[in-house]
C-alpha cells in the first residue's frame, strides 16, 4: 500500500520524481526532486498512509507516524549516487535480505522487477 502511494504521489499527481525508496519495517527511506514545497510532500504521504494503515488495521485514535522526518539537500549527482546506494542497501544492513534486489519493497526490487507488484508501475527516474 505505501509504495502504491509513493508512486501515485509521483507519477499520477506530480509531487515529486522519485528516484530511490526503500519502505521498511519501521520507517521509509526516499529520494525524490520535489516539484512542490517538501512539507506538502511529506504531509501528503503520511495522511493518506497513516489513514489507509489504520483502516487495514483496524484502528483509531493512534498515531501512525511520528511527527519528526529528516530532509537533506542533494548537492550533485555523486552524493545522489551516494544516497540512491544508501537507501537501497538499508533491507541489506537491516539483515531483511542478502542482496538489495531481492527486497520487495524498495527501488532495488523494482528496478530488477522482482516485485511482486503492479509490473505496469514503475519509478519515474533510474
Amino acid at each position: 500500500m505505501v509504495v502504491e502511494i509513493l508512486f501515485h504521489n509521483s507519477n499520477v499527481l506530480g509531487r515529486y520524481t522519485l528516484d530511490a525508496f526503500a519502505v521498511m519495517p519501521n520507517h521509509i527511506h526516499l529520494l525524490v526532486s520535489p516539484h512542490v514545497p517538501l512539507p506538502q510532500v511529506t504531509k501528503a504521504l503520511k495522511s493518506y498512509t497513516a489513514k489507509r494503515a489504520n483502516e487495514m488495521l483496524g484502528r483509531t485514535g493512534n498515531a501512525f507516524w511520528q511527527e519528526e522526518s529528516y530532509d537533506h539537500l542533494v548537492r550533485g549527482a555523486a552524493e545522489g549516487e551516494r544516497i540512491r546506494s544508501y537507501i537501497e542497501q538499508n533491507p541489506v544492513r537491516a539483515g531483511l535480505v542478502h542482496e538489495a534486489s531481492e527486497y520487495r519493497w524498495s527501488s532495488a526490487g523494482w528496478a530488477t522487477g522482482r516485485s511482486p507488484a503492479d509490473q505496469e508501475v514503475r519509478p519515474t527516474r533510474r
